[in-house]
């Protein structure tokens, strides 16, 4: 349902998100349900292209993790010995680093080279996808740790059972064990984890969006929203309607994305069945 709202109703709206209007600070009314903002601009196209763009960054940060940690996880558990000893031990020492600072610490980096690849271009429109890019990259980057850990564990269970041996005994080659053989008996896990990765992703997305590390204007995500909102909160006034609707669509689309984690873990674990 989230995801038809935010795909569907953005396009029917009669309000551009970036479109300035004179009617600023109004209050939810019949033209503006979710008000507007210190602009003018409709909150509610802005709330909704807001969720979108998280929805896509916490989409494409969990495959970025789904790639990294599968990958490293499988080929740790299915050699073994001192290559599983030095690929994990990577692996805690990236557990070590706070995930949020590198993250900015990687983004900073990334954004410095392309900034002298692309001079003045990096403040235009294509500068800011450039940074949304790299933001999902930084966050895919950090939270695959787990799924890897969690890969290889399944991995290591299952690699000396009867149908690996007997699929070696045939001279099946290591890539086809390991892809055709050990992965598609561990692909419920995955999907699981998968599912479970995307929220944490759009929850990390919104706190460096929050602290104005992420998604940079023009753009907006829902973590932009709410910093915005919040700035705009003063003794004389409190605009209640640019905190609490960003708040709200938050919340109900992070509640919405682990009740589909769990969904899926009671569908597809055979011990919960």
């Amino acid at each position: 349902m989230m995801l038809l709202i935010v795909i569907v109703l953005p396009e029917i709206l009669p309000f551009d998100p970036n479109q300035l209007g004179e009617d600023q600070y109004a209050s939810p009314n019949s033209r503006h349900w979710f008000g507007t903002d210190v602009h003018g601009r409709d909150l509610l196209a802005r709330v909704l292209y807001g969720a979108r763009i998280s929805l896509v960054v916490g989409a494409l940060g969990a495959s970025v993790s789904l790639i990294i940690g599968t990958l490293w996880g499988a080929v740790a558990g299915y050699l073994g010995g001192r290559w599983d000893g030095v690929m994990m031990r990577t692996v805690d020492v990236l557990y070590s680093l706070p995930s949020i600072i590198f993250v900015i610490v990687l983004m900073t980096a990334a954004e410095g080279w392309i900034r002298l690849w692309m001079g003045n271009a990096m403040a235009s429109e294509q500068g800011a996808v450039w940074r949304s890019v790299l933001l999902f990259l930084g966050l895919g980057s950090v939270s695959w740790l787990t799924m890897a850990r969690i890969v290889r564990g399944q991995i290591l269970s299952l690699r000396s059972r009867s149908f690996v041996e007997a699929s070696r005994a045939l001279g099946a080659s290591h890539l086809r064990i390991l892809f055709r053989h050990l992965l598609p008996n561990i692909s419920g896990v995955i999907i699981v984890y998968l599912a479970l990765t995307v929220p944490a992703v759009v929850l990390s997305e919104s706190f460096l969006s929050f602290l104005g590390l992420g998604i940079q204007p023009p753009q907006a995500s829902l973590g932009s929203l709410i910093a915005e909102g919040a700035s705009q909160i003063n003794p004389i006034r409190i605009y209640w309607w640019m905190v609490l609707f960003p708040v709200g669509i938050l919340t109900s689309t992070l509640l919405a994305l682990n009740f589909v984690g769990d969904g899926l873990r009671e569908a597809l674990d055979p011990r919960a069945r």
